[in-house]
């Protein structure tokens, strides 16, 4: 029987209890919004412990029948054969309560940023990395999330040398969070007339959208700069000095938005700034708690190669997992769910080992 923390467990369902009554008390507007918050992040985990208690107490009472003399033989025999199917179910929710008590991501909720970079393999590099783009756009449409494209570099052969966009809806980063690595792509190019494979490839970054209150700019660490949008020639260049540079002079990062307002310019970049700050706070706390951090899957090593796309076969490898599927035409429409929750599956376990290390 796994080793479950009882006393949180009853603390959970006290707290629990405790809204329920309270909402239907009839609070204040806002109070009930932030009740009702904590009462939607409560609710699974408390059917759950129910649950459980409920299957504790019925192979409790089929226990005591097998071992009742006054019990008759029929329902002795009934208890006989029911007793494995409530044993099996107490371990399945054993194990779903596990990981519904696990430690919270604090950033697991927020909307994303998503970042990719052409890398190795020219005009192929930046066919590869629009056609990622489509397929976070895809993914994020089949979840009902909304995509908005904070600024694109188009590659010459189309596709993108950079585009970072927001992606927005409850529970985002959660499901991208694991998809941060450069991906490699094996593939004939259209411009190919020999029929050979070339190797490319493109870098994800995937950031939680940090709001002003999770972190703070200083205006005396920021220097903003105006410049001429270059546009896509002819009647489209943009003559106004609309675009924006930000340069967070304490970390030097850099960040460019030029669109056509300079107003949203400067509030595009400024978002997208203070992602990879906190993204950069993050990264630095996980280095600090966990000396073994970059043997997980969630090490957030953009330099790693966590993924292959071999268009020839059809096939896609993630390399952290070594899970390999014949699913590539499906998964760049956007069907990456069985991808995205092996990734998190793995990162669970990997969880539970250290607390069963710990205890």
């Amino acid at each position: 029987m796994a080793n479950l923390p009882i006393e949180k467990m009853r603390e959970l369902e006290r707290r629990f209890g405790e809204i329920e009554a309270r909402m239907s008390a009839g609070p204040s507007a806002d109070v009930y919004v932030k009740l009702a918050s904590e009462y939607s992040e409560l609710q699974p985990v408390v059917t759950k412990i129910r649950d459980y208690e409920k299957a504790i107490a019925e192979a409790a009472d089929l226990e005591t029948m097998l071992t009742d003399k006054s019990v008759d033989r029929e329902m002795r025999d009934l208890a006989e054969m029911e007793l494995p199917e409530v044993k099996e179910r107490i371990e399945t929710l054993e194990k779903d309560i596990q990981i519904l008590l696990l430690p919270k991501d604090a950033a697991d909720e927020k909307s994303a940023i998503l970042e990719i970079r052409a890398g190795t393999g020219g005009s192929e590099a930046a066919l590869f990395a629009g056609d990622l783009f489509r397929m976070y756009e895809r993914f994020a449409a089949n979840n009902g999330w909304k995509v908005e494209i904070l600024s694109a570099s188009e590659g010459e052969a189309g596709g993108y040398k950079e585009i970072i966009a927001t992606i927005s809806g409850k529970g985002v980063f959660s499901r991208l969070k694991f998809e941060s690595g450069v991906h490699r792509v094996q593939r004939v190019p259209e411009t190919e007339a020999g029929g050979r494979i070339h190797t490319s490839a493109a870098t994800v970054a995937v950031l939680p959208e940090a709001e002003e209150i999770d972190i703070e700019i200083r205006p005396e660490d920021i220097r903003i700069d105006t410049m001429r949008s270059s546009g896509a020639g002819g009647q489209h260049v943009n003559t106004t000095d609309s675009a924006v540079r930000i340069t967070h002079l304490p970390s030097g990062i850099v960040v460019t938005s030029s669109e056509k307002s300079q107003h949203q310019n400067r509030a595009k970049a400024m978002q997208v700034l203070r992602s990879r700050l906190f993204d950069m706070e993050r990264q630095r706390a996980d280095s600090e708690r966990s000396a073994d951090r970059r043997s997980q899957v969630g090490s957030g090593d953009r330099s790693e190669r966590i993924r292959t796309y071999n268009f020839p076969q059809g096939r896609i490898t993630d390399h952290r997992i070594n899970l390999t599927l014949y699913k590539l035409d499906r998964m760049m429409e956007g069907e990456i769910d069985e991808v995205v929750d092996a990734l998190l599956a793995d990162y669970q376990a990997s969880q539970l080992a250290q607390l069963g290390e710990r205890a």
